[in-house]
């Protein structure tokens, strides 16, 4: 006889949806019974990890019997080194979602309130339901841009955090320095802003900031990066976020001890520095966003140009058909009803062949429809 469970969950949970991570190679592989997939839905770098990331992976595993260094001061120095910033400047995380989450839990309490600008990354939201504060959505301007006055205007007295993604997920677009800093300026000096640049390498505007000088310049920020995109290591779950002291000694509070695994730390340490693999990551984005953008000119599918490695397409009401035929074909996109965007899809930047094989089955489709 099974047991009646009584426990309840706390109630803020009945607010939260588990992230919908991007559809697994595999798990398709198995569902279509194909050999081949193109995977252009997760903005992985296509053309793989730092070589000098897994030599490091290599020379470390003999010590993975040891608990990690649970500071990380050898990559918190690395990075502030790099940076020219001090080591304390930075707190290591367990990939920029958990940097999300420790913001969270170190700054928001119950009737607290986020701003975020929509469409963009999902976990903030989560965050902020985690804590059981409210969200404020802002939504984007014309072409997706930042519309900061009316970030200002929807500042109350509960407002206790901002969340700008720069270049933004999914959208490509980015926050110009200027009006970073005006907007640093004008918020009452409480309200923290979280400044996600997990995309900020790809981005080559000149008026693109990654925020790191405000950081500097010691307003409450901070911001996120991440070892996940353009030096290749998202399997290993590592980033970092950089803020003023007094912030990262509240944050590191709430952190756990040894979050940040031993061959993680080792890679991101050596990636760091892999200056051609970066080099590399940047041209072939470079040329594949331009290889993408001829496509959907020649296709008459409207699209954001951005500053990431990934292209929001506008495909109309039959977007989540074609998506599921592109699936049938052994390509993996992004669906923009994640966002509300229900006439797009996102297409991560992949090899010159990958986007070929995308672009030719999305033609196909295209011709049935």
């Amino acid at each position: 006889m099974s047991e009646i469970i009584e426990v309840q969950a706390r109630k803020t949970l009945q607010n939260i949806t588990p992230y919908p991570p991007g559809k697994p190679i595999w798990e398709l592989q198995s569902e279509q019974g194909l050999s081949k997939v193109v995977k252009l839905a997760s903005n992985e770098n296509p053309l793989g990890p730092s070589p000098k990331a897994l030599e490091a992976i290599v020379c470390s595993l003999s010590d993975i019997h040891r608990y990690p260094d649970s500071s990380t001061s050898n990559l918190r120095q690395l990075i502030a080194v790099k940076l020219g910033m001090g080591a304390d400047n930075f707190i290591i995380s367990n990939g920029g979602d958990e940097l999300i989450t420790l913001v969270s839990e170190a700054f928001l309490e119950p009737g607290d309130e986020i701003i975020v600008p929509s469409p963009s990354f999902s976990e903030y939201e989560f965050g902020a339901h985690l804590m059981g504060a409210n969200i404020v959505t802002v939504p984007l301007g014309e072409i997706y841009s930042f519309d900061i006055d009316a970030i200002v205007n929807a500042v109350t007295e509960q407002t206790k955090m901002i969340c700008i993604c720069s270049p933004n997920n999914p959208t490509g677009t980015y926050l110009s320095k200027s009006v970073l800093h005006h907007l640093l300026d004008v918020l009452p000096k409480h309200i923290l802003v979280l400044f996600d640049a997990a995309y900020s390498q790809y981005a080559d505007a000149d008026d693109y900031t990654d925020g790191l000088e405000f950081v500097r310049a010691g307003y409450p920020i901070v911001v996120l990066q991440t070892f996940s995109k353009i030096y290749g290591l998202a399997g290993l779950r590592v980033g970092f976020g950089a803020a003023p002291e007094s912030i990262i000694q509240q944050i590191l509070k709430v952190k756990e001890p040894f979050n940040v695994n031993t061959l993680a730390q080792a890679a991101a340490a050596a990636a760091l520095h892999d200056v051609e693999h970066v080099h590399l990551s940047l041209q072939i984005n470079r040329q594949g966003k331009n290889q993408l953008y001829l496509s959907f000119r020649e296709l008459r599918l409207p699209f954001i140009e951005s500053m990431s490695n990934f292209v929001l397409v506008e495909l109309g009401p039959d977007a989540k058909s074609i998506y599921e035929q592109l699936l049938t074909k052994g390509i993996i996109v992004r669906y923009g009803g994640l966002w509300k965007l229900p006439h797009h899809i996102r297409v991560s930047v992949g090899t010159e062949e990958e986007n070929s094989t995308f672009i030719q089955r999305l033609s196909e489709i295209l011709k049935l429809t």
